[in-house]
């Protein structure tokens, strides 16, 4: 987490939980203040800028 940050304007991210297995999230949220949510699905952070 410390090297991620928000795709759009470099903010940083936090991270919400929804769905974990062996320590590895398999689904959740990956959310900067000011931009929005990025979604956790099957275990990959989609992190594409929204248009």
């Amino acid at each position: 987490m410390e090297i991620l940050c928000c795709p759009t304007c470099k903010g940083d991210l936090e991270l919400k939980t929804e769905k974990e297995k062996d320590d590895e999230i398999i689904e959740g949220k990956l959310v900067c203040k000011k931009c929005g949510e990025y979604e956790i699905k099957d275990g990959i952070p989609n992190l594409l800028p929204k248009e």
